[in-house]
């Protein structure tokens, strides 16, 4: 389907109120077209509308009349530069970028992940920042006593609906 006629769909599911329709439509556009920074913000305004502050401040990264607050609650839930390096969904190099300001910050998370993992990272290859998304992935923490018990009350909730459901069609046919 051709970009107008998407973004004329979107406009239509906003007005709707589909929401969640528009903001599928727009993550496939920005995945197609990842150096469309119009598509970008048009999908952080959709993040708005669901108060989510951190997807807001993903989609708007590499605007430089971003919001500040949105900025912190992006680089606080995606905290290393290879998990940013992911978020920000960029194919390509970052001259590709339509404003300066956006290759800087493409450049910037790109140098901070090599860094971090010690050898050259590339945009079009995701294995040569997978050691920075592993290391983030999973909590190491120990169980914790509140973790253990409502994992064992969903247990039981479990076993009971199953026994109850056993029951009704024990009964229904015997």
């Amino acid at each position: 389907m051709p970009l107008r006629e998407t973004l004329a769909r979107v406009d239509a599911d906003l007005a709707a109120g589909r929401v969640p329709i528009a903001r599928q439509r727009l993550r496939g556009l920005v995945s197609s077209f990842p150096y469309d920074l119009t598509l970008r913000r048009r999908l952080a305004e959709v993040y708005r509308l669901y108060g989510d502050a951190a997807e807001a401040g993903r989609w708007m990264y590499l605007e430089e009349d971003r919001d500040a607050g949105e900025t912190a609650a992006f680089e606080a839930r995606y905290e290393s530069p290879g998990w940013r390096m992911k978020a920000l969904a960029w194919r390509g190099p970052e001259t590709m970028a339509a404003t300066a300001f956006a290759e800087g910050q493409l450049a910037a998370v790109r140098t901070a992940c090599a860094e971090e993992l010690g050898h050259p990272v590339d945009w079009d290859d995701p294995a040569s920042y997978r050691d920075g998304l592993e290391r983030y992935e999973g909590s190491s923490e120990p169980w914790s006593f509140s973790g253990v018990l409502a994992g064992v009350g969903c247990l039981v909730g479990a076993l009971a609906f199953l026994a109850i459901w056993v029951n009704g069609v024990v009964a229904l046919f015997g």
